[in-house]
């Protein structure tokens, strides 16, 4: 059953990260530049919220 809960937990933070890399990319400029975040790097603030690393 580990093996099922932690397959379960990887899905779900994979989904986060995906869910959390579309929402930085559609954001607007404006609103990115507001909460001063890179959306070059997108995909590092994606991991770092979901991840922690």
């Amino acid at each position: 059953m580990k093996l099922i809960a932690s397959l379960r937990r990887t899905a779900e933070k994979r989904a986060a990260y995906a869910r959390t890399l579309r929402e930085l990319r559609a954001m607007p400029l404006e609103t990115a530049l507001d909460n001063d975040l890179d959306i070059a790097n997108a995909a590092g603030i994606a991991r770092k919220a979901v991840y922690g690393v």
